[in-house]
């Protein structure tokens, strides 16, 4: 945008309160403002979608007022002196699908994640939809990798033996009159921008494939290949295989500090030591702004986003089989955007949501009623059946979107030996295969300029999962129950998990001994009674793997105390 344009714009919105001024090829805008949602809409006036001159906000806000970031509580030298050839920041789907790319390569990697667990924050708090593209255009991140990275999740999935389905779109349209334009549409995206699994189909083949949707409706957009997949059984995934392949990971690691000199980042400080690294990659999700500006690299800003999502019991799974959302618009209305809808998860259970809510709070995933009030009013629309009191749990994620609402995937501009995978918001667990791809890439260029980086002639990209015995056919579980007869204590009833499975996750790669890190893996306290049951035997067969009373067992970190000690038995308090 102009940039006296931009500020004749905020004059007339927001007076003197607000400027904008170019600096090192980035719009800087200060001044001060009460509210979070004046800060938003102020630098939304100064971005330009898909723009790679960034939006950096130092407008102050009282009521966003600064919170430090929550650190672990852990305090050690384990890490200190180490010195990585590459350190990734991060350990969502994108911090642990480059590190797992990095190990095609002969390299020393160290993949730190500030929370107690992978995939804690925005990558375990997602739909698990594997995007068809149908509402990115031309022009961003985005749409360049949506369509590339789509049709690699058949091969990635079977690879870490991670569920996948292919279940399909629908966007469901109750007006003929927007027919000609929507036809008009999907033949654009389909010929224009690539997204040629597009398809228009009419609403008695929509009745026919899922009778219980929208009963209006009149036609609607189809793409096939649109899927699910389980994002923490993703993440987790390809970090173990990344392990497997000779990385590192470290949880309840978080980055505080960077020396840097001559633009090149010399040491990176943490609460477990100080590290040396060649090159830093930072996939820090909703704090990667302040990656950047502890690398004396930011160049964009984050604001956070939040999306709520609804998971109903089990047996609303029968009601439909795919994706899908209701699209009631005007002619002049856009002909697709992302909002939410209802779809069957990879375990399938149905999944409502999600919304969207701008907010200040990087770490604040509590739900509100009033999302889930939102969120149900719109998707009956999609499907009459959901009723909120089939919902057995909820989430919500907190999203890192920058103000120009596309991806940066590139090195540093002023900071020599530093790669951004930043702003990665929806699509990014789609798109993540293709960016790791890249990111991976990118960084053995970098690293080449100071020596030559050999293939890994031993990188296995195949990762075996925990068996899931209530998928075996009768014969292969009896099999296993006479190899191990923990897989015939039946722990979880609702998701029917055994001890056996739980002593494998327990075994894993990347061991996370806590009552929800089990649960990540395999599931057990999923079901309906959200581990009223299973919640006690699943806290003690960790106690009794780690040779600890059941008081030192956690929930998730250090701080969510499950028990504090004995109330019976004459025993006292430990």
């Amino acid at each position: 945008m102009n940039l006296s344009k931009c500020n004749r714009k905020l004059k007339k919105r927001f007076g003197e309160k607000v400027t904008a001024a170019l600096e090192n090829n980035s719009i800087v805008l200060r001044g001060q403002l009460e509210r979070w949602s004046e800060v938003v809409a102020a630098c939304q006036i100064a971005a330009k979608k898909y723009s790679t001159t960034h939006v950096v906000n130092d407008i102050t806000c009282p009521e966003a007022a600064k919170s430090s970031m929550r650190l672990p509580s852990l305090q050690d030298t384990a890490l200190d002196g180490a010195a990585p050839d590459v350190l990734v920041i991060g350990g969502g789907i994108s911090g642990a699908s480059i590190a797992r790319e990095l190990t095609r390569w002969q390299l020393d990697i160290l993949l730190v994640e500030k929370e107690a667990d992978l995939a804690l924050q925005a990558s375990g708090r997602n739909d698990g939809e594997v995007h068809p593209g149908i509402d990115l255009g031309k022009g961003s991140l985005k749409h360049k990798y949506i369509r590339r990275a789509n049709r690699m999740f058949g091969d990635i999935c079977k690879d870490l033996d991670v569920e996948f389905h292919r279940i399909g779109q629908y966007v469901l349209f109750n007006k003929n009159a927007l027919k000609p334009l929507i036809r008009a549409y999907c033949m654009w995206r389909k010929n224009h921008d690539g997204i040629e699994d597009t398809k228009l189909i009419s609403g008695k083949a929509l009745k026919a494939r899922e009778p219980h949707l929208q009963p209006d409706t009149k036609f609607a957009i189809w793409n096939p290949s649109a899927g699910v997949v389980c994002p923490y059984g993703l993440t987790i995934a390809y970090a173990e295989n990344a392990v497997q392949n000779g990385a590192h990971v470290s949880l309840n690691t978080a980055v505080l500090s960077m020396r840097v000199e001559d633009d090149k980042i010399i040491s990176v400080t943490t609460n477990r030591g100080t590290l040396y690294p060649k090159l830093v990659i930072n996939a820090a999700g909703v704090f990667a702004e302040e990656i950047a500006k502890m690398a004396q690299d930011r160049f964009y800003s984050i604001h956070p986003r939040r999306g709520t999502n609804s998971i109903m019991d089990k047996k609303t799974g029968a009601f439909m089989h795919s994706i899908a959302t209701v699209k009631d618009l005007s002619i002049h209305g856009k002909t697709h955007s992302k909002g939410g809808g209802v779809m069957q998860t990879a375990h399938g259970n149905l999944l409502v949501g999600p919304d969207a809510v701008e907010t200040y709070e990087k770490e604040n995933t509590e739900t509100h009623p009033e999302s889930i009030r939102t969120v149900f009013n719109k998707q009956t629309q999609t499907l009459p059946a959901l009723a909120q009191r089939d919902i057995i749990t909820y989430f919500t994620g907190v999203r890192a979107p920058t103000f120009e609402e596309d991806y940066i995937i590139e090195p540093g501009r002023r900071t020599s030996n530093l790669i951004h995978c930043a702003g990665i918001q929806s699509p990014g667990l789609t798109t993540a295969p293709a960016v790791a791809e890249d990111v991976a890439q990118m960084a053995v260029q970098k690293l080449s300029e100071r020596a030559a980086i050999r293939r890994n002639p031993a990188f296995n990209p195949i990762r075996k999962g925990i068996p899931v015995l209530r998928e075996m056919d009768d014969a292969a579980r009896e099999a296993l129950i006479r190899q191990n007869p923990d897989y015939g204590v039946i722990v979880c009833r609702c998701e029917e998990i055994s001890k056996g499975e739980i002593l494998d996750a327990l075994h894993a790669p990347i061991c996370v001994p806590t009552v929800d890190g089990i649960k990540k893996r395999i599931r057990p306290g999923m079901g309906r009674c959200q581990g009223g049951f299973c919640s006690p035997l699943v806290t003690k067969i960790i106690a009794d793997f780690l040779g600890v009373p059941l008081s030192d067992v956690r929930k998730s970190a250090s701080a969510s105390v499950i028990t504090y000690g004995k109330t019976k038995e004459g025993g006292g308090t430990e």
